[in-house]
C-alpha cells in the first residue's frame, strides 16, 4: 500500500506541472493587458513601465514562470493586481466555502442517489423504477444555475426563512458549537444558507448516481456469489445490502470523487447565481479584471485538491472490496 502511495504521488508530479505550464500559458495569452486596464486609458508610460517592473511582467516569458512556479512550491501565489492582497490569503479565505459547498453537495446526492438506485434495482420494471430514472433524466437534464433560479424565484421567494444570497456562517462550525456550547443558532443559519446552493449542484450528481447505482448493482445481482448466498437461506436484505451494494458501490465511488473534484471548480455559475462567496466566484471575478495571480493560484490549487480526491478514491476500493489489493 505505501509503494502505491508514493508511486501514484510522483505521477501526480508532472499532472500538477503539466496543469500550471498550460494555466499560466493561457492566461498570458489571453487578450487583456492587466496593468492598462489597473491604471486606464490616461496612465503614463513611466507608470505603465513601473507597474510592469513590479509584477514581472517585463522579463521573458519563460522566466515569468520559472519565478512564479517556484514562489508556488513555497506557498507563495503572489499578491493580487486588483486587492493588492496575497492570493494565498484571498484564496484561504474562501476555500473552506467552496469546500462545505462541494461536502454537502455530494452529500445530498449520496443520501438521495444511493437509496433511490437500490430501491429502483429491487422494483425492477416497476413503477417506482420508471418514475426514478424519469426523475434521473430529468436531474441530468437541468443546468444547475438554472435550477438555481427556479428555487430563488419559487422558494427562496416564498419561504421566508430561506435566504436568496450569500453566507450565513460555516456549517462545520455549527456543529462544533452545538456540541461545546449546546447551542444550534449556528448551525441553523449555515444551513439556511447553503440549502438551496447544495441542492442546486446536487440534483444532477444525485440523478447521475441514482441511475449508476442501478446498473451496478442489476449486474451485481446476476452474479454467481450472489445465488449462492440466496441458496444458502439468507435473507434477502442480507443478500441485497451484504453481498450486492457493497461491490455495486465501486463504479458509485468513483463518480463520487471525480463529482466531488469537479464541483471544486464547475460551482462557479452556481456560486455567482447565490452570491457564494467561494474560490469558484473569485477565479471569475478575476477573469473579468485580468488578475492573473489569482486565477493562476486559484486554478493550480483546484487542480491540486482534485488530483488528492481521486487519489483517496482509488484508495478507498480497498476498504469497499477487501480482494483489491495495491502492491
Amino acid at each position: 500500500m505505501f509503494k502505491y502511495i508514493v508511486r501514484r504521488v510522483l505521477q501526480l508530479i508532472p499532472v500538477i506541472i503539466g496543469i500550471s505550464i498550460l494555466v499560466f500559458m493561457l492566461v498570458h495569452l489571453a487578450p487583456g493587458d492587466p496593468i492598462r486596464l489597473l491604471l486606464g486609458e490616461d496612465a503614463t508610460p513611466e507608470d505603465y513601465a513601473r507597474l510592469q517592473r513590479i509584477y514581472g511582467f517585463d522579463k521573458p516569458l519563460h522566466i515569468q514562470y520559472l519565478t512564479w512556479a517556484g514562489n508556488a512550491l513555497q506557498g507563495d501565489f503572489g499578491v493580487s493586481i486588483r486587492q493588492g492582497a496575497p492570493v494565498t490569503m484571498l484564496i484561504r479565505s474562501r476555500l473552506p466555502a467552496t469546500m462545505e459547498l462541494a461536502f454537502f453537495s455530494v452529500l445530498f446526492a449520496v443520501i438521495f442517489g444511493v437509496p433511490l438506485g437500490v430501491l429502483a434495482a429491487i422494483k425492477r420494471g416497476s413503477v417506482i423504477d420508471l418514475s426514478s430514472m424519469v426523475f434521473a433524466l430529468l436531474g441530468v437534464s437541468m443546468p444547475g444555475f438554472w435550477l438555481g433560479l427556479v428555487l430563488l424565484t419559487y422558494v427562496a421567494l416564498n419561504v421566508g426563512w430561506i435566504p436568496m444570497f450569500g453566507r450565513g456562517g460555516s456549517v462545520f462550525y455549527g456543529f462544533g458549537q452545538l456540541f461545546t456550547t449546546f447551542s444550534a443558532d449556528a448551525l441553523y443559519q449555515g444551513f439556511r444558507y447553503i440549502m438551496l446552493p447544495a441542492i442546486s449542484i446536487g440534483t444532477a450528481m444525485m440523478a447521475i448516481i441514482t441511475r449508476l447505482t442501478r446498473s451496478s448493482l442489476l449486474e451485481i445481482m446476476g452474479k454467481d456469489y450472489i445465488r449462492t448466498a440466496r441458496a444458502k437461506g439468507l435473507a434477502e436484505r442480507v443478500v441485497v445490502f451484504k453481498h450486492g451494494l457493497r461491490n455495486a458501490l465501486l463504479p458509485v465511488v468513483t463518480v463520487v470523487g471525480i463529482q466531488f473534484g469537479a464541483m471544486l471548480g464547475g460551482a462557479v455559475i452556481t456560486e455567482t447565481v447565490f452570491a457564494w462567496p467561494g474560490v469558484g466566484r473569485l477565479i471569475v471575478n478575476a477573469i473579468s479584471q485580468r488578475d492573473f495571480p489569482i486565477i493562476q493560484g486559484g486554478v493550480l490549487m483546484l487542480a491540486i485538491i482534485f488530483t488528492l480526491v481521486n487519489l483517496a478514491v482509488d484508495l478507498s476500493y480497498a476498504f469497499l472490496n477487501p480482494r483489491i489489493r495495491y502492491d
